[in-house]
């Protein structure tokens, strides 16, 4: 036989006194324990550097000239108060896709490219605005930029993507940091390659096949690993772009 004081909800009724209190102390505990594992879970996370990553300087609009190396680069002749002329941009586009199409054409070319600065330490990518507004070329003849070869190195570190290293996302570590990352890649985002130590100035620079050719398709299993490789080092404008040696490529412990 039912008890009749047993507090009962309908909906068009108002909430019985005994069942409001309980559904008050029960969503004030939901709420607490999201609450702390939110905390938990960002507790466990890297935190960036002092020196991290910034997405904040708004939209920059900037001329130079373009680069495919294989991924698009601009080399800055007309800059801007926060961008100065002799800065190397990577380019990208929104989402996890690149800028190849657009840029198609404009190698070696004057372009006027608009969007926001993503920056990491030494290396900068802009993650351009859409069609024309983004890119597009400029009048005039492009002046012949220097690139300065550096020689053979041996390097340690990571392949990771340029964008989400540079600030869209936080970098991380595990499968979930790889799967990420080769999904930037395979949508052709610049590659970059992060060192454990400095090297010539700069702890990050993009990272191509050999003799300036697309990332070798095997280097995708290593992506977001520790590993070693050697490779012929260059430095355009203020970037560096590393050539990697894929014969060399070794995973490491750390």
């Amino acid at each position: 036989m039912s008890d009749k004081n047993t507090p009962f909800f309908v909906g068009y009724l108002a909430v019985p006194g005994g069942l409001r209190r309980f559904l008050m102390v029960a969503s004030v505990l939901v709420i607490a324990i999201f609450a702390v594992s939110g905390a938990l879970i960002g507790s466990t996370q890297d935190a960036p550097p002092a020196s991290g990553f910034r997405f904040d300087y708004g939209r920059q609009t900037v001329t130079g000239v373009i680069e495919l190396t294989p991924y698009p680069l601009l080399r800055v002749t007309e800059g801007n108060d926060l961008i100065k002329p002799g800065k190397t941009l990577m380019l990208t586009s929104a989402g996890k896709s690149g800028v190849d199409m657009r840029a198609m054409g404009l190698d070696g070319k004057l372009a006027t490219v608009s969007g926001v600065i993503l920056q990491r330490g030494t290396i900068d990518m802009m993650q351009l605005r859409g069609g024309g507004r983004g890119l597009k070329a400029a009048e005039g003849i492009a002046p012949v930029m220097e690139t300065e070869q550096l020689g053979r190195w041996k390097v340690a570190g990571e392949i990771c993507d340029g964008k989400c290293l540079n600030g869209a996302m936080r970098p991380g570590r595990g499968l979930a940091h790889k799967a990420c990352a080769n999904l930037c890649l395979l949508g052709d985002i610049p590659p970059v390659f992060v060192s454990t130590q400095p090297i010539d100035g700069s702890d990050f620079m993009v990272i191509t096949g050999p003799d300036g050719t697309r990332l070798p398709t095997m280097s995708y299993d290593y992506v977001g690993q520790f590993i070693t490789l050697e490779g012929d080092l260059e430095r355009r404008g203020d970037i560096l772009v590393l050539r990697m040696d894929d014969t060399t490529l070794e995973l490491t412990d750390q």
